[in-house]
């Protein structure tokens, strides 16, 4: 992991930006570690959060529709029977 300074990380964001797209960077002030500057993919990478719809659609959760449960103008309804 790639330390700087906060007032390095000020001086050069690109700089910091580009680092981060190899590895996280930790941010100091006056020393002690203050923020974790990281790349959406890594970011994503760990929370687990889907890249893409084709991601969403692949989770063992999705809703799978059939035929009976769309209404008569074609869209999905979410309502309970009566």
């Amino acid at each position: 992991m790639k330390l700087l300074s906060s007032r390095d990380f000020n001086r050069d964001v690109s700089h910091a930006k580009r680092a981060a797209q190899v590895e996280p960077v930790l941010i100091t002030d006056r020393g002690q570690p203050t923020h974790v500057l990281m790349s959406i993919a890594e970011y994503r990478r760990l929370t687990g959060e889907g890249e893409s719809i084709l991601d969403l659609l692949a989770q063992p959760d999705a809703v799978a529709l059939e035929a009976g449960d769309l209404a008569p103008d074609g869209a999905w309804d979410h309502r309970e029977p009566l």
